[in-house]
């Protein structure tokens, strides 16, 4: 399987708790929920297809345990990502979780990158991450993740979390399609290139 990522991402960088301001208040975060206001029925359209590629999911234990508790309450079958969430496969890497009910759940919780590679080596078409930023930092600096799939909203929010921190490790990326919607975020989608090139302008071939 390819090993894939959506983030949703504001212009400072910032990562954390975009669904709603009592998603991840860790660090004193408060100001959650600021991808919400750009939404709109083209990003839910191009949500819903990149799902329909999935075979499985991967998550962090913080972004797992918010979607376990409330993806499970919604059984509308016109809801285009309830079925597919809900009954696909699901990993988690965690060193605390005892017990997943999200049912089908895996918990990794010992050499996870070994343990992911294992899974893309399986066939199938996507194991998708969902936001789990500091899970998917360690992968991203494990050379695991193929596509990264980057949201981004119009807006700063000053502080919280960021997907690509200081003291990260380098990754080159190569720009596969790019889009706006009518709400203003900006889709970049990339594919892993390996480690980045460096050059000096102007400098004579």
């Amino acid at each position: 399987m390819k090993l894939t990522l959506t983030e949703f991402l504001t212009l400072d960088g910032v990562s954390q708790g975009p669904g709603s301001p009592d998603e991840d208040t860790s660090d004193g975060f408060t100001r959650g929920g600021w991808f919400v206001p750009h939404l709109d029925e083209e990003f839910e359209r191009l949500a819903a297809t990149w799902l329909g590629e999935a075979d499985a999911f991967l998550f962090g234990r913080r972004t797992y345990v918010n979607f376990a508790r409330d993806w499970p309450k919604i059984t509308d079958p016109d809801n285009p990502f309830a079925g597919i969430l809900n009954g696909l496969p699901k990993y988690v890497a965690s060193h605390s979780l005892t017990k997943a009910d999200w049912n089908p759940t895996t918990i990794l919780s010992q050499d996870v990158p070994a343990q992911v590679a294992e899974l893309k080596r399986q066939p199938g078409r996507e194991l998708q991450i969902h936001g789990s930023a500091q899970l998917a930092q360690s992968l991203l600096a494990a050379g695991l993740i193929d596509t990264l799939r980057l949201v981004i909203a119009p807006v700063v929010v000053g502080h919280g979390r960021r997907l690509f921190p200081d003291g990260g490790a380098p990754a080159g990326l190569r720009l596969l399609s790019n889009e706006t919607t009518p709400g203003g975020l900006a889709v970049h989608i990339y594919e892993s290139a390996g480690l980045p090139e460096y050059g000096t302008y102007g400098a004579e071939a």
